[in-house]
């Protein structure tokens, strides 16, 4: 099952989330889970540096930005808004949230923010 069928698909209610205790939401926390267990675990390695430097430090930044992103995408699936996008309310695209999981708005929303 891909993100976009998790987050779109038939279990969808009328404004394109899902219910939070169906099979579609399960899916999305799987993958969210996934990677927030990989943003953890690459935390724990750049800890392991002796002398961190800027390179090394930008990175953990953005490893704990990243990771309270997911864990806002984690709530969004427990009220049944994951997927549509924050701004415009519209479905965020299938590859936008297979490239980011945890991204909150389709990607002409984000444009206008920058």
């Amino acid at each position: 099952m891909t993100v976009n069928s998790a987050v779109n698909g038939a279990a969808s209610d009328a404004l394109g989330g899902h219910p939070p205790g169906g099979d579609a939401a399960r899916q999305a926390r799987e993958l969210l889970e996934q990677e927030r267990r990989t943003h953890i675990a690459e935390l724990g390695l750049l800890d392991g540096e002796s002398a961190p430097d800027e390179a090394v430090m930008s990175r953990r930044g953005a490893l704990q930005g990243n990771l309270e992103e997911i864990d806002a995408a984690l709530a969004r699936l427990d009220d049944g808004t994951y997927g549509l996008c924050e701004d415009c309310r519209k479905p965020v695209p299938e590859g936008r949230l297979e490239i980011i999981p945890y991204a909150r708005r389709c990607v002409g929303c984000q444009q206008r923010r920058r």
